[in-house]
């Protein structure tokens, strides 16, 4: 049999939705991470049904849909704008609904890759160097202050949608160029050379830490989410002193952001052994290649408690 909420539990919780899909360009991580934690939290006993926010008909209105809806408590799967950025959030805080992950401040900071970066700078938290890309006049001046290569991400924008990795100055203008269509809001950031590592974050403790390895440029959103030659590893050498350096900056990055509950940091360690901060992601995903069920697992917390966890500490 699989993990059991207590009785206590589902009293509390009362009935839960799940509120998954969104109109991102992260819907369809969000419909299969909603479509887990629903099955998980079903298994685990509880009263759970789905809403697909903004779904297929025409006629979806995501406001009326959770003000129409009977729960008690949401379990949010949402990724991307929309859902992942504290607009939802806002509106739950409104029908005074609980609701799982960070709050609406945090949320907002978390989705917004250049005021994270500017936050780990202004507390003294290491995060690779970085330029603000708004016109064609700043490419140039970029790559003379960071140096190739360099790392183009949307400010907005989750699971490695328009990033590119750039060797050159023309590459640089045409990964510029598609980020800019994600986001009016495009950064450029120096490249580490090294190893990448994640963190779960869950009720103030850290998971273990995941190293990651792909034989892509970067951890893209084909490695991610579909490809099979991703490695995922524990046995990461590190040593017992920088093991505690990574969980350290980590929550330090989670709180920085203001987050509460449960999430993710992803962070790179160069070759001379530092490490620095990449993002937090508030609502990471629960897909079967994400990243967090695999370090509870490793923790020796199945999926169903996991999720179970995580909404224990909202719907009191």
């Amino acid at each position: 049999m699989s993990y059991q909420a207590s009785q206590e539990q589902l009293a509390r919780f009362g009935r839960v939705a799940v509120v998954y899909g969104g109109n991102s360009a992260e819907r369809p991580v969000s419909l299969k991470s909603g479509t887990a934690v629903l099955a998980a939290l079903q298994r685990a006993g509880v009263d759970a049904f789905g809403i697909d926010l903004c779904g297929d008909a025409d006629d979806l209105d995501p406001v009326r849909q959770l003000c129409d809806a009977d729960y008690d408590c949401a379990f949010l799967a949402l990724h991307g704008r929309g859902g992942e950025d504290g607009t939802i959030q806002g509106l739950l805080e409104t029908l005074k609904r609980p609701y799982t992950g960070s709050g609406v401040s945090a949320s907002a900071l978390g989705m917004d890759k250049l005021r994270s970066k500017q936050l780990f700078v202004g507390t003294g938290l290491p995060t690779p160097p970085f330029c603000v890309l708004k016109t064609a006049d700043d490419l140039a001046p970029c790559a003379d202050q960071l140096g190739f290569p360099l790392m183009v991400k949307p400010a907005h924008e989750g699971s490695s949608i328009g990033m590119h990795k750039v060797n050159s100055l023309a590459e640089l203008t045409s990964a510029w160029q598609d980020a800019a269509q994600y986001d009016t809001s495009v950064i450029a950031e120096k490249w580490v050379t090294g190893v990448e590592f994640t963190v779960a974050v869950l009720n103030g403790q850290t998971l273990p830490a995941i190293r990651l390895e792909t034989p892509h440029d970067f951890y893209d959103y084909n490695a991610k989410y579909e490809a099979n030659d991703t490695g995922y590893y524990f046995d990461n050498a590190l040593s017992g002193a920088q093991n505690s350096e990574l969980a350290d900056i980590a929550l330090n990055a989670f709180d920085a952001i203001g987050c509460r509950g449960w999430g993710r940091v992803d962070l790179m360690q160069d070759q001379a052994g530092e490490f620095y901060l990449l993002e937090v992601n508030t609502l990471p995903g629960m897909t079967d290649h994400s990243l967090v069920p695999m370090a509870a697992e490793r923790a020796g917390m199945s999926f169903e408690e996991l999720v179970v966890t995580i909404l224990d500490g909202v719907c009191a």
